[in-house]
């Protein structure tokens, strides 16, 4: 029934077939009939994968969860309660500027009040952190908190990372959302009201009584290398 193949066959080419070594089987066709008859077993559902969750962390160690070192006890002067990060506002070096503005930028996300120290508009503050590190990389920016020392941008990237940075910040001030110092607008600077910026002052000199009074041209004491004082209200 349904093998059409067989009956087209005559006896002798069916003898010359099975004589034949090129030709080892029966040639068979299939009807729809035939297919309609036929019956295929559902595939088989795959049983559920149990996943311990204990077996895959049993290998690992409790160290790769652990916090990280303590930091360095290394406080800016007026830095105990209080993030100061010491920066740099030239863009001469594109990858130590971008990468002061990435960290000011992760403290004014989360609201954090900051006190930055540009090392290129005020010496002092370039003395003040080599004299902090004493010999350590003092390229900027270095971010201290609360007394502690940080590090750089890639110690804050890090800290973000494995979730610790927000926890350094508890106890912090925060800064109001669009907030910024009526004295300076955040610049952090004042031109010096004294020699206008000019780092110039002039002082009248007398060698004696009575002689004349000579004016002298002298350097103004009350700026720093640029012409500029520190705002009394945010510095």
């Amino acid at each position: 029934m349904g093998c059409v193949s067989s009956n087209l066959l005559s006896q002798d080419e069916e003898l010359a077939q099975l004589g034949s070594s090129s030709l080892g089987h029966h040639i068979v066709s299939l009807t729809s009939t035939t297919y309609g008859l036929l019956t295929l077993d559902p595939p088989s559902e795959p049983k559920p994968q149990v996943i311990n969750s204990w077996e895959l962390m049993s290998g690992l160690e409790a160290q790769s969860f652990r916090k990280p070192k303590p930091f360095p006890a290394l406080c800016p002067p007026n830095g105990e309660n209080r993030v100061v990060i010491y920066t740099t506002s030239l863009r001469g070096v594109r990858k130590t500027f971008e990468a002061c503005n990435a960290v000011r930028s992760a403290f004014e996300a989360l609201g954090v009040q900051v006190c930055e120290r540009d090392v290129s508009m005020h010496a002092a503050f370039r003395d003040e952190l080599r004299l902090l590190l004493k010999g350590k990389p003092a390229l900027p920016p270095r971010v201290f908190v609360k007394g502690l020392y940080i590090g750089g941008a890639d110690d804050i990237l890090c800290l973000a990372d494995e979730g610790l940075f927000s926890e350094l910040l508890q106890g912090l001030p925060r800064k109001k959302p669009g907030a910024v110092c009526d004295g300076c607008g955040d610049m952090r600077f004042l031109p010096c009201s004294h020699c206008s910026g000019s780092c110039k002052a002039l002082v009248r000199v007398k060698e004696d009584a009575s002689a004349v009074a000579r004016t002298l041209v002298v350097k103004c004491s009350r700026c720093n290398e640029n012409g500029l004082v520190l705002c009394p209200l945010c510095s």
